[in-house]
């Protein structure tokens, strides 16, 4: 017996260890062909460990916190954001070594600059600038003051886009807009998906004085230029060109983050005083950015906001379909909206004005454009706090109905820049607040600052004459 018993316990471990030799040798068989795989797709591959990290966070995100006594489940549309979906600004001049988002169109840019020269790339924006082509103008044209213009700054960040461009072929209304998309970059990828669009009139803009066009000379940098961090005292002998125009802060300034302040003003004086579609316009232009996303009813929403406007608040300058908020309660937000004085950290996001509010701007434009900050909408702060016989004001609905998307950037810093994942995150807070899209009408009321607006120090960065001098040509070429 005790044969028989040592012999059965020396089959079943001899059968255990060979069952145990098959399944490993069937999972490396397995992960080779995946690293086969990974090695023929790479980008796959990565795109597959994207999707993974994105399930794992959307199911982390989606566990409601609930104390054990609770025993009802709250409402989706009232659940609180634990991170603000702009990320966090970062204040002064960003860190030159700090990480950034990686362009989604380098490699396309590269393979183009192969294929077209400078001067290509430059007669190419000329033509476009001059020929001003509407795109599907024979099926929603034509454009008339009832029309929404929504003006969209884009730069390189093709993934974002996608995400904008779609999220506006879900919106009701759409096909009553004019999309204006002005760009610093000309990238045929980029150019095919704008051109792609068949759900609205289109308009496509370039900024002729990009860093692209422009990699060597100002406003690019050139190699005559004091370096960022160089001393004053010590460039003063060494002849580099901006030696006497440091910033506030003493540095010198740095043409990557110039730009966007630039192609700001640019855009907005093209659209009011020279597009031959707008520069007679007089009803609503809309400003978003490449990696924006907005709902369903955000047209619907701004429509009852301007509304409100022209019925009871003349006073408000500019209505605000987003908000910089880390908790939103869509039940009992909705249809709320709020009339305060325009702060640019919080109201900036998918703003609206008109040609009248625009003209108030645009008179203080020797401020705006002197002022040591490269953003554009600090700069509009101190416009409004020290030029403007009136503060701007503005309208804010409560219930987001533009929301900010892009994680990483010149203002961002956040570990995860997935475009998908946070895409994602802002759908399902759409998808849950549903219920609440499409007021009737808005609940306005007016709130009082509790503390007297006082603008920070400027962020620097914009001490160099020759951005000043740029910044005030773009006015004055406007208004010939």
């Amino acid at each position: 017996m005790r044969i028989r018993k040592l012999s059965c316990l020396k089959f079943t471990i001899l059968t255990g260890f060979a069952i145990f030799i098959v399944i490993n040798i069937k999972s490396v068989g397995e992960d080779e062909q995946n690293l086969q795989a990974e090695e023929e797709h790479p980008e796959n591959g990565k795109r597959n460990i994207a999707n993974l990290r994105t399930k794992d966070t959307d199911i982390l995100e989606s566990v409601p916190v609930q104390s054990s006594q609770s025993k009802e489940k709250p409402d989706p549309a009232e659940s609180e954001a634990a991170d603000s979906l702009a990320g966090e600004r970062i204040n002064e001049l960003p860190n030159p070594l700090s990480s950034r988002e990686d362009s989604q169109v380098n490699q396309s840019q590269d393979k183009q600059k192969s294929q077209l020269s400078l001067k290509d790339i430059l007669e190419k924006l000329k033509e476009a600038n001059k020929a001003q082509i509407i795109h599907n103008e024979s099926l929603f044209g034509p454009i008339t003051n009832d029309t929404i213009v929504i003006v969209v700054q884009v730069h390189d960040r093709i993934k974002y886009l996608r995400h904008l461009i779609k999220s506006l072929s879900l919106a009701a209304g759409i096909d009553q807009t004019l999309l204006i998309f002005s760009h610093d970059v000309w990238d045929e990828q980029l150019n095919n998906l704008v051109r792609s669009i068949d759900f609205a009139q289109v308009l496509q803009i370039f900024y002729p004085f990009s860093l692209q066009t422009h990699t060597n000379t100002f406003p690019g940098e050139s190699s005559r230029d004091c370096p960022r961090d160089a001393k004053v005292h010590r460039v003063i002998s060494s002849k580099c060109t901006n030696s006497a125009w440091p910033d506030i802060h003493g540095h010198y300034r740095e043409a990557k983050f110039t730009q966007t302040k630039h192609h700001w003003w640019w855009k907005a004086n093209q659209v009011f005083s020279s597009l031959r579609a707008t520069k007679d316009f007089t009803g609503l232009f809309l400003f978003l950015e490449e990696d924006h996303y907005v709902s369903e009813d955000f047209l619907h929403v701004l429509k009852l906001m301007s509304l409100e406007k022209k019925k009871s608040f003349p006073e408000v300058d500019i209505l605000s379909l987003g908000t910089y908020l880390k908790k939103f309660n869509f039940r009992a937000n909705g249809k709320q909206a709020e009339i305060t004085e325009w702060i640019s950290a919080k109201h900036n996001m998918g703003m609206a004005f008109t040609r009248v509010e625009w003209m108030k701007m645009v008179s203080c434009s020797e401020l705006f454009c002197k002022y040591d900050d490269y953003n554009w909408d600090w700069s509009l702060q101190h416009v409004s706090l020290n030029c403007m016989q009136k503060k701007l004001q503005v309208m804010m609905v409560k219930g987001p109905r533009v929301f900010h998307i892009g994680e990483c950037g010149v203002h961002h810093k956040k570990s995860n820049c997935n475009s998908k994942a946070v895409s994602e995150k802002v759908k399902k807070i759409i998808k849950s607040a549903k219920t609440y899209f499409f007021p009737k009408n808005l609940s306005v009321s007016k709130s009082t600052l509790k503390k007297k607006p006082k603008l920070k120090k400027a962020n620097g960065g914009w001490g160099d004459r020759r951005d000043h001098q740029l910044c005030t040509n773009f006015t004055i070429s406007t208004r010939e």
